[in-house]
Order: C-alpha cells, then structure tokens, then sequence
C-alpha cells in the first residue's frame, strides 16, 4: 500500500500503521463510579459488564465488546470549561444513521441537551458527562459518498438535520446502543501539532488526513476520515494530572503480535518511551495521554 491509494492522506516516511486497525476502549477516571455508570446507561445506553468497587467495563446491548472503561478516584476534578490538555472528547460509533436517529429521540424525550453537526462524511451529536468529559455518538456516511477536492477530503461543520434523522429510524425506539457500537475516534487537546504528528504520524505510524482546519490535525488507518483528532484550541490550558477526571489510556488494535513490535519499533525511534506489557506495547504522548497497542490475534 502506498501513500497514492488514498488522495487525500499523507503516509509517514518510515512506520505506516496497518490499515486494518480499530479503536478498542477508552478508560476513563471518574469522580463518582455510581453516578457515570447512571448516565452512561441511561443517556448514552451502554450496559455495564460485571464491575469491582472502583472500576467498571460498558458494551453495548447484546455485543461483549469493551466500549468505555470506568475507573473511579473519589473526588477526582471534574474538566474545566475550557478544557485541559488531554482528552478533547471519545467518539462512539453507531452501525448506521438509523441507530443515530432513535439516540436523537431518546434525547429529545428525556431532556437531554447535546450539540449536533453534520460533517459530510458523518453525522455526529456532542455531550458532556458528569465530570465534564467530551462525549461524540456518530454515525458514518458510506464512503462512497465522501468528497475529495484538491487532494483534501471535504468535511465540515454544518446544522445537522435532526427530523431527517428521526425520520429515518421509523419509529422504532432506543433501546440502548445496538450490537456493532464501536469507539470510532479520540480527539484530544495539545499544545504543538508538530509534536503531535511526530508522536502519532511518525511514531504510532497513522496517515495525516488532508483537511483544511484551522489548528487542528487529523490522522487515521486505512483512509478512515479520523482515527485520532488532534488540536490546539485549549494550548494554554493545563495538561490533564493524577487527580483530574481524565482519559487514562486509548487503544488501537492491530491484526498481528508483529505489527505491535513493528509500532513499538517505530514508537522508540522517535525517542517515545516504551513499555511492553504482555503482548502489548504502552506509551504516553508528550501530554501524558497514553496510548496502549494491542493484537487482536496473539502468537
């Protein structure tokens, strides 16, 4: 595969990350362990798995799949308006606008308020949970339907057609997020997009994604619009620490044990520091946000 399969990615020089990968759960610390697990079932519609005093694993309905880790450190520090360096928000990915039309009216009949966009390549709502952290549930639009211009991929942020949506689910109510619900991106806070793209480009190996945003890079794995945001709206804002609520780690699953050893390899040389921890490799980014690259098939 080279840099020319997708017209509007740029390809790192050295360590190319496989097009095959997938986003694995995020863990997230929390201030009080009972009231997210509230609001992550009952607005968002995850289920939890069986849970430990200080932590808890949430899915979808009728799918095992880990989606959102809750972690509790009682009277953590909830996220300041205007954010901290660290997580921006986590993006769960419906299988289809029909799923994102019955997540609107369930909204809409509990009062939840959320923000909505339409970036042509996906339609998306914005919430905050308790603590204050940035929450996307999208649906993608088939890929053959996104626009390339001038070697950049058209995205935007326009009013989404919420009735259009409701439409499309044709009555049918939510009953929490359906089988094939995925974490689809992260999008974090940073201070200097250089030093993103040489952690995450040419470290972690992800293509740049050719976009036309102000202040923002945006990367990705097998021409996907964007595995990972980054950005610098909140750069003079305080990195995420020990007793904040925060993003403790995101993961990215690659098909084989050697492709991990591969982004480990690629990871080291550009003076990250490693861990390996059984089969997987763990590495923070220059704001302390880790990373954790794990195989879905172990040797």
């Amino acid at each position: 595969m080279d840099e020319s399969e997708f017209a509007y990615t740029v390809a790192p020089s050295g360590h190319r990350l496989h097009p095959k990968a997938e986003l694995g759960a995020v863990h997230l610390q929390v201030a009080d362990l009972a009231r997210s697990m509230a609001y992550y079932a009952d607005v968002i519609g995850l289920r939890a798995l069986p849970a430990s005093d200080t932590s808890v694993v949430l899915a979808a309905h009728a799918d095992p799949t880990p989606i959102v880790v809750l972690h509790q450190l009682t009277g953590a520090t909830p996220v300041p308006k205007r954010g901290r360096l660290g997580l921006y928000h986590f993006a769960i990915l419906l299988p289809n606008r029909e799923a994102l039309g019955r997540f609107i009216a369930h909204l809409a009949a509990i009062g939840a308020y959320a923000g909505m966009s339409d970036h042509l390549v996906s339609e998306a709502v914005y919430l905050t949970d308790p603590d204050g952290l940035g929450i996307e549930v999208y649906a993608d639009r088939p890929r053959s339907a996104w626009r390339v211009a001038n070697r950049a991929l058209e995205m935007a942020t326009l009013t989404l057609d919420a009735a259009d949506l409701v439409r499309a689910s044709k009555g049918v109510a939510w009953s929490g997020a359906p089988a094939g619900t995925r974490i689809g991106h992260v999008h974090l806070f940073v201070s200097d997009l250089e030093a993103a793209a040489r952690f995450y480009h040419d470290g972690l190996g992800l293509d740049k994604v050719v976009l036309d945003f102000d202040g923002a890079l945006f990367m990705s794995a097998g021409g996907y619009h964007h595995h990972l945001g980054t950005n610098t709206w909140a750069a003079s804002a305080p990195r995420a620490e020990a007793g904040d609520a925060r993003l403790l780690e995101w993961s990215v699953m690659l098909p084989t044990a050697s492709d991990v050893e591969a982004t480990a390899r690629a990871l080291e040389k550009v003076g990250a520091l490693v861990t390996r921890a059984d089969g997987d490799v763990i590495a923070a980014d220059p704001w302390g946000t880790i990373v954790r690259v794990t195989a879905k098939t172990q040797p």
